[in-house]
């Protein structure tokens, strides 16, 4: 077998087994809880695509803005901004974020509000 063809199929089974063993919405709150940094990262990061599961997803970002590591209650931020109105029960904690330490969770917490109220 040609070695580029071989690595395309190799290539292809990895992306299709990838795409198989997604986590569920349920799965990814699960990992806001973990006292692994990196898993309620990934976990605050994979959830603001989660649009169509907003009345789970909204609060479980929302208590992610108070996570001592501000990557997170930036990222949480964020994700909050992409559900726009759907996010509003977020807003009392993400205007308590416009006094956070980090410049960028304020940032983050200034455009998710300006995203919540169009």
């Amino acid at each position: 077998m040609h070695p580029r063809l071989h690595a395309a199929l190799l290539l292809g089974t990895l992306v299709i087994a990838g795409c198989s063993s997604a986590a569920s919405t349920d799965d990814l709150i699960g990992d806001l809880n973990s006292t692994d940094e990196e898993d309620r990262k990934n976990a605050v990061r994979l959830l603001a695509d989660r649009k169509g599961d907003a009345s789970k997803v909204v609060p479980a970002l929302t208590q992610s803005l108070k996570d001592e590591h501000a990557d997170i209650r930036r990222s949480a931020a964020i994700g909050l901004g992409y559900f726009g109105k759907e996010a509003a029960l977020a807003m009392p904690e993400l205007e308590a974020l416009k006094e956070d330490p980090d410049a960028r969770v304020r940032e983050a917490a200034e455009v998710a509000l300006s995203r919540i109220r169009k």
